[in-house]
């Protein structure tokens, strides 16, 4: 079965570009546009693609808040944003926004395709260009908390839960 797709880009040459290249796979078919983020949410609860191939930079609403309706749907698309800003900014938005995938506009098509396909197997995709900024990202905003026994507890806590699980009484 064809992987359905609607294809979000307020440059219409953009969308005619990747229409075009798109169904050329025989696995994948294009089922709608948009031009902007609202008509993109319409267009996508009318249609119920499986994924969603989105610009950031749009007017009316942008990528980021049309991801973020988008993928809060009932039929939840997987949502890849394609953007020619590799900025950690806009991709972090994105991700935590719901999208599934991230492309640079200056990738080759093929990685758009690798990208669609991976997104509607259910897992994330991310051009290799960014992943290290995704990583650092990461990095720069993980706590040292990670919610796991050995930073929640004390060392003392740690200790006497220790001893509880080895069979310790209260008064050992």
């Amino acid at each position: 079965m064809a992987i359905r797709i609607v294809l979000v880009d307020d440059h219409r040459i953009i969308r005619d570009g990747l229409r075009s290249m798109l169904e050329k796979h025989k696995n994948m078919e294009v089922i709608g546009e948009a031009a902007d983020g609202q008509n993109a949410v319409q267009t996508v609860r009318k249609l119920s693609p499986d994924v969603v191939v989105i610009d950031i930079g749009m007017p009316e609403l942008n990528g980021i808040e049309a991801c973020r309706r988008i993928t809060a749907l009932k039929n939840k698309p997987k949502v890849i944003g394609l953007s020619m800003h590799a900025d950690r900014r806009y991709v972090a938005q994105m991700l935590k926004a719901g999208a599934s995938g991230y492309v640079l506009k200056d990738s080759a098509f093929e990685e758009l395709v690798q990208a669609i396909t991976t997104v509607a197997r259910g897992k994330i995709y991310l051009s290799p260009q960014i992943a290290g900024t995704v990583l650092d990202e990461f990095k720069r905003t993980a706590k040292d908390d990670d919610g796991t026994v050995f930073t929640v507890l004390t060392d003392r806590e740690r200790e006497v839960l220790q001893q509880i699980a080895e069979g310790c009484s209260t008064k050992d």
